[in-house]
């Protein structure tokens, strides 16, 4: 299974496990942009902090060689991707994280293009094909920027 299927599905679950809340009676999860915005915070989690795990390297090897300083840039990222997650969950703060988010997700998409096209690997398997990928960042941006107050 590729990475960013797993991440989908990270996404996926705490968007319904959300609605689910909502639907128990949490008033803070009681609409449909409340439990995308909880989901997505959840999936940026998941995944600022695997910037700082063992999948760590391969996320630096992951970083096109045009860019400096590659391992500063997955700790800004990771960093990033942490503290969008936390302001999507601020209402103040939920539609600035939000399109922050979605404008990452635009200035990393190159570092996706060149991991497919190297054969690169992301704790062992293969980084996903940009078939599956392209779509899902669109739908990541757009769900996003539909969520955003």
């Amino acid at each position: 299974m590729w990475p960013i299927v797993i991440v989908l599905y990270v996404m996926l679950g705490g968007i319904f496990a959300a609605r689910a809340a909502g639907a128990l009676g949490v008033t803070a999860l009681d609409s449909w942009p409340l439990a995308v915005r909880t989901g997505l915070a959840l999936m940026f989690v998941f995944t600022g902090i695997a910037h700082f795990t063992r999948t760590r390297a391969d996320l630096v090897r992951m970083v096109p060689p045009a860019l400096p300083h590659p391992e500063l840039l997955v700790t800004l990222t990771g960093i990033a991707e942490l503290a969008g997650a936390i302001g999507l969950l601020i209402p103040p703060l939920a539609r600035a994280s939000a399109w922050a988010l979605a404008a990452m997700l635009v200035a990393m998409f190159p570092a996706n293009v060149y991991a497919s096209r190297t054969a690169h690997t992301i704790g062992g398997r293969p980084h996903t094909p940009m078939i599956i990928r392209a779509p899902l960042q669109v739908l990541w941006i757009a769900l996003l920027l539909w969520s955003a107050p």
